[in-house]
């Protein structure tokens, strides 16, 4: 194995999941922003509705909730309880070299359950849509978590 280099299939595998899913993670911020601007709303705080150059008619409104954007920043939550734990599972999992196939099926398969629950979110569907595609992501982490326990326990 080649170790931590690019140049290994296994981390190659891992950093342009790791990547999709950081990339991910932080568009939900520029998103929430677009959103925000969209509704003239769903500002969190007092000093948001002073006059500005992006605000020009401030109204007490525009800091109550906002669905559309408090929706967003459930997904943004969502990520941000999820992703790191990708992140750190994902490359234990790579360290302890398994094969590349289950490579791609696992870490990709994490981004295809994270792609389609932000899908589901963000279209309203229901909470038994989301919670069987955020299962399936946590089925993945634990497996691939187990799986880097089992290597190190054996090594």
């Amino acid at each position: 194995m080649d170790g931590i280099s690019l140049q290994n299939p296994l981390m190659e595998t891992y950093a342009i999941a790791a990547c999709l899913m950081i990339l991910k993670a932080v568009s939900m911020s520029w998103l929430t922003v677009w959103r925000m601007i969209r509704e003239k709303g769903g500002y969190r705080s007092p000093e948001d509705l002073r006059r500005t150059r992006l605000n020009p008619s401030p109204d007490p409104r525009q800091i109550e909730p906002n669905e559309r954007v408090e929706r967003i920043r459930r997904i943004h939550q969502n990520d941000l309880e999820n992703i790191p734990f990708f992140l750190v599972a994902g490359l234990l999992f790579v360290l302890a070299e398994p094969p590349l196939w289950l490579a791609w099926l696992l870490l990709y398969g994490y981004v295809a359950s994270r792609l389609l629950h932000f899908v589901a979110y963000f279209t309203a569907q229901t909470h038994d849509m989301r919670a069987n595609l955020w299962t399936a992501g946590s089925l993945i982490l634990i497996f691939m978590t187990l799986w880097a326990l089992v290597a190190a326990l054996v090594a």
